[in-house]
């Protein structure tokens, strides 16, 4: 088998490195030995990759640190790993709703600021009213994003007694997590935002999504509503955030993304992003990573990719051959084309927004496919 480089950009799991084949090793340096790259918050727009590099894959379900349209274009595939750590963020969303819920972390700090009172046990009878708060007990959530993470908090709100609404415009998502969503009514978002005392997000942060929660959608809300965000902090118009906090409109946000503006708000609690730091969540997204490096680069399948299609092949005898390229009119058809004197023995192929991949079984390997638009061939 043929050797391979793996750099880390960040400090991966050892549980997750520990899955490389035999004939994987660890470069510390990223240079053009390296094939494969794992990562988790490192920020690579202003990197520049070594031609070697064939694939990214990052440690996490959020790819907002990496050039993803730039690598396309290189024929680089970047991976993420969705779900890994769904249960680790779904756990905190929970627990941020506590923390909305009752006035814990006051009555802490109380404590904190009193620990020499040697009647601490008798004053804080009567300190403790101002740190009084409500039960989620038959309070209405309403969830925005149903996968992996927001089913998961869909299905944990119900069991501790909540009314679950939700928002999620993909039938494939609803039917993937049918039995999590058991009980939970999807709505449209204006009768989301109108019945829920709690909203909690769940979705990508793209173009459509940025500062979804803002004045316009606040005015929808209930009075007193609180907002938990575990998801990106763009998914929030700050300084519409304030305004609402100010009037009341919102009476906690609580988000794992503060910034400059939220960390000093008045009626925001901030956690510093700790949604997937678990030693559970990085493990499970470490060894999916690997794992999907493993695939590309051993049999050219094509497994959880944010800038390519997802495509896979059975096993079968023969040699693989990916090709990926710049989507235009019949490109899919001339890449076969060129394919066919190699002897093709199975084949799939597909787009995914400007970028396409085909996977090819052949009997010898081509010695070039000169297609235009072509970006990468890689040879298994």
């Amino acid at each position: 088998m043929e050797e391979r480089k793996v750099h880390c950009l960040n400090k991966i799991s050892p549980v997750g490195l520990a899955v490389l084949p035999k004939n994987y090793s660890l470069s510390e340096e990223l240079n053009e030995k390296v094939d494969a790259i794992l990562v988790r918050s490192a920020v690579m727009h202003e990197m520049e990759l070594p031609k070697s590099v064939l694939c990214v894959a990052r440690a996490g379900a959020g790819v907002n640190n990496i050039p993803l349209e730039d690598l396309a274009k290189k024929g680089v595939m970047v991976f993420n790993t969705p779900g890994a750590n769904a249960n680790a963020v779904k756990e905190l969303t929970i627990a941020m709703m506590l923390l909305a819920a009752r006035d814990i972390r006051g009555s802490m700090e109380w404590v904190k600021e009193n620990k020499g009172d040697p009647e601490i046990n008798k004053t804080m009878e009567k300190a403790k009213s101002k740190f009084a708060g409500t039960e989620i007990l038959g309070k209405t959530l309403g969830v925005i994003g149903c996968g992996a993470i927001g089913a998961l908090v869909a299905d944990s709100a119900k069991k501790l007694g909540m009314k679950v609404i939700a928002v999620e415009p993909s039938k494939a998502v609803l039917e993937r997590n049918a039995e999590l969503l058991k009980g939970v009514e999807i709505v449209s978002s204006d009768e989301l935002y109108q019945r829920s005392d709690y909203i909690t997000v769940h979705v990508p942060l793209m173009d459509a999504t940025r500062g979804m929660l803002c004045e316009a959608t606040f005015n929808k809300m209930k009075d007193g509503v609180i907002i938990i965000n575990a998801a990106r902090d763009a998914l929030v118009n700050d300084d519409d955030m304030a305004k609402a906090l100010a009037s009341g409109k919102v009476r906690r946000y609580v988000t794992d993304f503060p910034n400059a503006k939220t960390a000093n708000m008045e009626g925001v609690i901030a956690i510093s992003h700790l949604g997937a730091s678990t030693e559970e969540a990085e493990d499970n997204c470490a060894v999916m990573a690997v794992k999907q490096i493993e695939q590309y680069l051993e049999h050219g399948n094509i497994v959880n990719s944010v800038n390519y299609p997802n495509l896979c092949l059975d096993k079968v005898t023969g040699k693989r051959v990916v090709v990926l390229y710049e989507v235009r009119e019949g490109i899919d058809s001339e890449v076969l084309e060129a394919l066919k004197p190699c002897g093709v023995k199975a084949s799939i192929s597909g787009v995914k927004g400007k970028f396409g991949a085909s996977l090819f079984e052949v009997e010898k390997a081509p010695s070039n496919v000169s297609v235009s638009g072509v970006t990468k061939v890689l040879v298994i």
